[in-house]
């Protein structure tokens, strides 16, 4: 009789995406040579939005909601592409995104209101979805699983380690409120890392980018079929850096670009007395472009003081249509546009952004050149983040193998062009996009709890 499985589980909990590991067994994911799998999340989706709607009519509620956890009362929600899709179809509610930006800061431990005065703690919106990523997992694995991987980047926050320590202990509190007991952290790019080596030949330095949704994470790891059978890696791992810049800035300095010039930002106002035009206020822009401070705008008396701010502008259209963004809330769906204009422009191409939800007939293109001029002070500080990276490590460029592209963001041909341009020798070799760190840590949890 074989002896049971471990239960073990490993989870991506990513700022735009997630996935969770398992050990392997027949069904989509399945990886018997590296002991684990990967979960159906959404049907047969292995990754899923890191996204929730919480719905406010209970007698109205999208496909696919339910009542949550005790630990937020009970609220129904629904999660992943559902949840994007009750916000699009029109439910009403609240859409949460990017959750995991708030660890490391001072709302994490704040109340949001998700509708008809209900609040929920940004920390209980993250153990919400931990909940459910760990049942869908033991629905999978049909056991329950009290031991897990983390994923967690090589900083939550850049140059504060009291902050960065303060994010992974709230990611762990949120863990152990869903019922896991044994814990522990992986960076995510050396998990990303270890994916990678299961397709090595040789022994060679691989310098991992792993840029998704939150962050630019980089590091330099010694791979080769040697190393991989070892539990203890940590002096095959040269270097780990990274920056607090990625697929989430991209789609705001994106929106800044070619959406909020739309609505006033950058514009000036009138001449008064004979003085010089001043620029409009640009706060609002750049709080309607970030995804947890988009909610901040409609607070009734951020809405009054925009109001009052119409002698400000020159173009009475643009006030007229930041007003009907703020009455509206229309402010997560104008970031998806920006979203899906990246993504339609990722391989050199171009798009029309339709904004006619603000004002009929209303939109502006984008190409790859805007792209470019808007992104090219985040793709020039990633790049520099990667070589400091290789620098730390003790290594020049030409030392290095390969390049591996992993994170949804990769997807940007702008930025990973430029990363191959700074390591012209390495090879490029691209991951899963959304799943490589998911599998990765799998195989550490693998050789952490069932060794």
């Amino acid at each position: 009789m074989s002896s049971p499985r471990a239960a073990f589980c490993a989870i991506d909990f990513g700022t735009s995406n997630s996935a969770i590991a398992i050990p392997a067994a027949d069904g989509p994911g399945d990886a018997r040579q590296t002991g684990i799998r990967l979960v159906p999340l959404e049907g047969s989706h292995l990754t899923m939005p890191t996204a929730v709607f919480y719905a406010t009519d209970a007698d109205d509620l999208p496909p696919g909601a339910h009542p949550g956890p005790s630990l937020d009362d009970g609220l129904p929600r629904c999660f992943g592409r559902a949840a994007v899709q009750a916000y699009i179809d029109g439910y009403e509610g609240r859409l949460m995104r990017s959750m995991k930006s708030v660890l490391g800061t001072a709302l994490v431990d704040q109340t949001t209101e998700v509708g008809h005065g209900l609040g929920v703690k940004y920390l209980d919106i993250v153990t919400g979805y931990l909940r459910h990523l760990r049942q869908k997992a033991e629905a999978a694995g049909g056991q329950v699983l009290n031991q897990v991987v983390l994923g967690r980047p090589v900083y939550f926050v850049d140059d504060d380690v009291v902050r960065d320590a303060a994010a992974q202990a709230s990611l762990e509190a949120a863990a152990r409120a869903v019922g896991f007991s044994d814990i522990a952290f992986q960076f995510e790019p050396i998990a990303a890392a270890f994916d990678f080596e299961q397709h090595c030949t040789q022994e060679e330095h691989v310098l991992v980018a792993d840029i998704g949704g939150g962050t630019s994470d980089f590091s330099v790891v010694r791979v080769g079929p040697q190393h991989a059978v070892r539990l203890d890696r940590r002096d095959d791992i040269l270097a780990s850096h990274g920056i607090h810049i990625a697929g989430t800035d991209f789609d705001r300095h994106l929106s800044l670009a070619r959406i909020m010039p739309l609505l006033g930002h950058g514009a000036f106002g009138p001449s008064v007395l004979g003085q010089p035009p001043r620029p409009v206020p640009s706060r609002v822009y750049f709080d309607l472009t970030t995804w947890h401070l988009i909610n901040t705008v409609y607070q009734p008396a951020r809405v009054a003081e925009l109001r009052g701010m119409a002698d400000f502008y020159g173009d009475p259209a643009h006030h007229r249509r930041l007003m009907k963004v703020v009455k509206e809330r229309l402010g997560h769906a104008l970031v998806g546009r920006a979203e899906a204009a990246k993504i339609a422009v990722a391989e050199g191409g171009q798009t029309d952004i339709d904004l006619g939800l603000i004002e009929a007939g209303l939109h502006n293109g984008l190409d790859a050149a805007q792209a470019r001029q808007a992104l090219e002070a985040d793709v020039a500080r990633i790049t520099a983040c990667a070589l400091d990276t290789v620098r730390l490590a003790g290594l020049k460029p030409a030392q290095l193998g390969a390049l591996y592209f992993t994170g949804g963001s990769t997807g940007l041909a702008l930025l990973t062009d430029a990363l191959q341009a700074a390591f012209p020798t390495a090879r490029a070799v691209r991951g899963d996009r959304l799943a490589s760190v998911a599998t990765g840590l799998g195989l550490y949890a693998h050789r952490l709890f069932a060794s």
